[in-house]
């Protein structure tokens, strides 16, 4: 598998321990980049709820003051990204102008962001299924509404008759966030593509497979 390198761009980095005194510096804040550290490293299942707070230099009475749980954490991890991420793409659909501009750009700012919190991509893939029946359904009424959005531009599309209809939405979507999510599985920092090519690349690929046939016209 070929290993990529993040050569920079106006993707923000990924999330890690703030510095002592920083305007970042909250109990929070500190709990979540040191969570995200362990379960990276460790993974959920082996990192204890002990060694989250040694690691933020807070107290456990601190910690379930802010969470719930070590779950709120894990789903907190996810969260944060996906709040993101429907910021940008509530910022895309609203722009007007041609949808095939709009689905390019959405689809190409989840790749660059999903990269720029590796981490957190990574956590979810592996560990999401180990939260409590009740915070998967939290996360996942979260996920609808992104992956809703987004769908949604592309029933614009092929409303239009810009983009084939001979493919339902639905499938169209999981297909391309299936591809999305694995990013975590294969990428590295380290080879010649910057995050916003890889995410040019897989918006294009997306565009090109929702083009009309032109003989089924």
């Amino acid at each position: 598998m070929a290993v990529l390198r993040t050569r920079g761009g106006d993707a923000a980095p990924p999330p890690g321990p703030p510095a002592v005194g920083s305007a970042e510096d909250s109990v929070p804040r500190r709990l979540l980049a040191h969570a995200t550290r362990l379960f990276a490293e460790k993974g959920f299942d082996r990192t204890s709820v002990q060694e989250i707070v040694h690691a933020a230099g807070v107290t456990k009475g601190a910690m379930y003051h802010y969470f719930d749980s070590k779950d709120d954490l894990l789903a907190q991890i996810y969260a944060r990204v996906l709040r993101l991420q429907m910021t940008r793409l509530e910022e895309v659909a609203g722009r007007g102008g041609p949808v095939a501009d709009r689905v390019y750009a959405a689809a190409a700012d989840v790749v660059v962001t999903t990269i720029a919190n590796l981490d957190d991509a990574a956590i979810a893939l592996r560990s999401m299924h180990q939260l409590s029946a009740a915070k998967q359904r939290e996360v996942r009424a979260e996920r609808r509404r992104y992956h809703e959005l987004f769908r949604s531009l592309i029933t614009e599309g092929q409303d239009e008759g810009v983009f084939t209809g001979g493919v339902p939405a639905d499938i169209v979507v999981d297909f391309y966030f299936g591809s999305v999510h694995h990013l975590s599985a294969w990428y590295h920092p380290g080879g010649r593509l910057s995050p916003e090519e890889i995410g040019g690349h897989y918006a294009r690929l997306l565009l090109d497979a929702l083009r009309p046939d032109p003989a089924r016209r």
